[in-house]
């Protein structure tokens, strides 16, 4: 009961906060802004605590110079409350013209912070089809050696004697009953999409009449690409990007493989090959999505990890502007990376790309 107070609560907040205008509260640049012309910075607003904000700084003189900004909805790899992982690649496509709203509140984001992660996921997932590994901060990985997978399981059977010995002991005395966290779930992409709508609409607020609500993409990592299939039906949502993700026979986060008969708009998939524990579920979905829905899978050899811990998160991040440019912003230059079988071998001759229903 305590739990369902805690998400009504928060709802809540969610729908009051709709009503107020944008307010930034908090604000920081991450790695120098991203490559693109125009510097990014991430925004954690007021009136949308639950989500972060990744945006041009200087929103007015992009939409001066090109007209209403497009929109990118962002769900996190493991359905996680924040965006770390992609905060550089978020930062990256903000630097070249689209507001990126991503599930998760308002936290600083250095360098420290953000190469600490990724060094443990690259380690444990190490794919052996890449010789080496080198993060945004120079530093090469390795995978785990054996010695330090032992030391990590024997860390691992030692806390759990100590939870068992712990149990025993307490096993006369009352339970603790704790709350989960709160997770996240499909709809905050919306959410999302339904805020910055009324904000567009709002004349008091900081976005009034600058997005762009015809142009709008949906993009998950890994558990969040399940949560894109399931507002993927939205038929405000004009393309999606499936990274690292895909449903196969699995149902997971409100999502499963029903959900691909609801699909009604353009779809890319990257995975990072055999090394993706997801390369066979974005398999399954490419054989089931109806031949109405343009697709492209990209299959490359960066394994479930992809390359977002590179600096300005590498050919990722590369992928998903291309693809927004293209599909969104109508730069058909851009769909040479998606279309074109020469320019793909002659920039990326080690991925393969696949693509059916153009």
């Amino acid at each position: 009961m305590k739990a369902k107070k805690l998400l009504s609560a928060a709802l809540a907040l969610i729908a009051a906060g709709a009503l107020c205008s944008a307010q930034t509260e908090q604000s920081q640049v991450i790695e120098g802004g991203g490559t693109g012309p125009y510097k990014s910075v991430a925004i954690g607003d007021k009136s949308l605590p639950t989500h972060m904000i990744y945006r041009p700084e200087n929103l007015k003189a992009y939409v001066e110079q090109n007209g209403p900004i497009p929109v990118l909805l962002y769900a996190n790899g493991a359905c996680a409350n924040n965006s770390l992982e992609m905060s550089r690649l978020l930062s990256e496509v903000a630097s070249w013209g689209y507001l990126c709203i991503a599930i998760g509140p308002y936290m600083e984001m250095p360098d420290e912070a953000f190469y600490n992660q990724w060094k443990g996921v690259v380690r444990g997932w190490y794919p052996e089809t890449k010789p080496v590994a080198i993060m945004g901060n120079g530093e090469r990985l390795t995978p785990y050696t054996e010695a330090e997978l032992a030391a990590q399981a024997a860390e691992r059977e030692a806390a759990q004697k100590a939870a068992a010995a712990a149990a025993r002991k307490n096993k006369n005395k009352k339970p603790v009953v704790t709350v989960e966290p709160f997770r996240t779930y499909a709809r905050q992409l919306l959410e999302a999409l339904d805020w910055i709508t009324d904000q567009n609409g709002n004349d008091e607020s900081e976005y009034y009449h600058l997005v762009d609500l015809e142009k709008v993409a949906a993009m998950g990592q890994s558990c969040g690409g399940a949560q894109v299939l399931g507002v993927a039906h939205d038929p405000r949502i004009k393309t999606c990007m499936i990274f690292n993700s895909g449903i196969g026979e699995m149902s997971m986060s409100g999502a499963s493989k029903k959900s691909l008969a609801n699909l009604h708009t353009s779809m890319l998939y990257i995975n990072g090959g055999t090394a993706d524990v997801a390369f066979n579920n974005a398999n399954g979905d490419w054989g089931r999505i109806a031949d109405c829905i343009p697709v492209v899978k990209i299959s490359t050899l960066d394994g479930h990890h992809g390359t977002y811990y590179e600096a300005h998160a590498g050919a990722f991040a590369v992928v998903a502007r291309m693809w927004m440019n293209w599909q969104l912003k109508g730069l058909v230059s851009d769909s040479a990376l998606f279309m074109n079988d020469d320019y793909e071998k002659t920039f990326y001759p080690q991925w393969t790309f696949e693509r059916k229903n153009w």
